[in-house]
């Protein structure tokens, strides 16, 4: 009868020796010699001892089971256990300072698992994060789960235990939001798409460069088909910032930023189902797109000065280039800063950013969720009331037009974001 031992390093003799696989393949033969040590670990701990977890609310879990070096040849019980006083040692053996989790917050969902006659990998037992209270947002918490037993062909095991630590740090949980729906339904409704202009009072000269960002999500593509997303520009038109998918000759989900330094696409192939944030930024010698925090595409750009006193969604000319050009999905986040942000500025503002933030000059996140005004977070007057805006009725002069009855709101699972 084989005897069962949680010995550590007995796996990783027997791997360097080559005398079995060590392969969590229930039927990997069992060539272990008559007689000899079967080890029985949590399984990845020997690779991966220290594992990182993140957590946003209570209930979070994780998996673990056991792994034996070979079949085992009878059922073979593993008990876990969280030894919260290991932690001193382990800080000691590597030279770090985490904190131990609080008691109260992890569990073990049942401490036992089974390795079944003839098998490898055991049964799962959960760990549960049981409670937040205690758990300091982005400190760093250290839980070492042990085995404490093997039991297995009527023998209990004998030797060290081995070990896993998991690191838990608290996030805070996803961001959740309204959104503004430019293609209500998938239905085609394009009789929102227009612009707005600000007084005269309000336009602000990018002297010193310039960023503007917007997030979007796409519902579902229309294949080839132009899709105009949304307009920075001055009340003219002239020096514009302007986005949209699909320009013929490109693929239909490549973003084409046309802008005073020149005109350029994205690497980037935007999936549907997911959001994106956009930001184009201009720092008097280069114009470089970000897509969710990380440069896409970089240009050399001729010293220009840009103004901003309108702001467009969608394809605000002509019926029929409005319903051309269709925006399959939604928007959030709309901002113009005054100057060049920084890679680091932008990751950090993936969700959401600080009204009072330096150099922002007009915020809208688009999140109110009824009602036809978006309001400009900064408190600096940029307010947009979707009951007076501006759109041509053809390529020509624009008109005002109220369509305030126009504006949907959307609000779902897909509305979340985190950092």
């Amino acid at each position: 009868m084989k005897r069962v031992k949680t010995v550590a390093i007995a796996i990783v003799a027997v791997c360097m020796a080559g005398l079995w696989a060590c392969s969590d393949d229930p039927d990997t033969p069992n060539t272990e010699p008559e007689g000899g040590p079967i080890a029985v670990n949590i399984s990845g701990a020997l690779t991966t001892p220290l594992v990182p977890v993140t957590v946003s609310a209570p209930s979070a879990v994780y998996t673990l089971t056991a792994k034996a070096t070979s079949l085992v040849s009878a059922p073979t019980t593993v008990t876990f256990a969280i030894d919260l006083s290991l932690v001193e040692a382990y800080n000691r053996d590597n030279g770090t300072a985490y904190t131990a989790a609080p008691a109260a917050a992890v569990q073990l969902d049942g401490a036992t698992a089974v390795i079944e006659l003839n098998k490898k990998v055991s049964s799962e037992v959960t760990l549960r994060v049981a409670s937040l209270d205690g758990l300091t947002e982005g400190r760093e918490y250290l839980i070492p789960v042990t085995i404490t037993g093997v039991q297995g062909s009527g023998e209990e095991a004998v030797g060290q235990s081995n070990k896993l630590y998991l690191l838990l740090t608290r996030v805070a949980p996803p961001l959740e939001f309204q959104s503004l729906n430019i293609a209500p339904d998938g239905t085609g409704d394009v009789s929102m798409y227009s612009s707005f202009i600000f007084d005269d009072a309000k336009m602000v000269t990018m002297s010193n460069g310039y960023t503007y960002e917007i997030k979007c999500y796409i519902d579902a593509w229309r294949g080839s088909n132009i899709c105009r997303l949304c307009q920075f520009t001055s009340k003219t038109e002239s020096g514009s910032v302007m986005l949209r998918f699909g320009e013929t000759g490109s693929d239909y989900n490549a973003l084409q930023c046309v802008n005073p330094g020149g005109n350029f696409f994205s690497t980037t192939r935007f999936d549907a189902g997911k959001w994106y944030l956009i930001s184009i930024v201009y720092n008097r010698s280069t114009t470089t797109m970000y897509v969710n925090g990380e440069v896409d595409t970089e240009r050399s750009a001729s010293n220009h000065t840009s103004s901003f006193q309108r702001f467009e969604i969608g394809m605000s000319w002509a019926s029929g280039y409005r319903q051309s050009q269709m925006f399959p999905g939604r928007i959030a986040e709309g901002r113009v800063w005054n100057r060049p942000l920084s890679a680091d500025e932008i990751r950090q503002g993936i969700c959401e950013v600080n009204p009072a933030a330096n150099g922002l000059v007009a915020y809208w996140k688009f999140n109110e969720g009824s009602g036809h005004i978006f309001h400009d977070a900064t408190g600096h007057g940029y307010d947009m009331d979707w009951s007076n805006t501006w759109r041509a009725p053809g390529e020509g002069d624009i008109e005002q037009i109220d369509l305030q009855s126009r504006v949907r709101w959307i609000f779902d699972d897909n509305n979340k974001c985190s950092n």
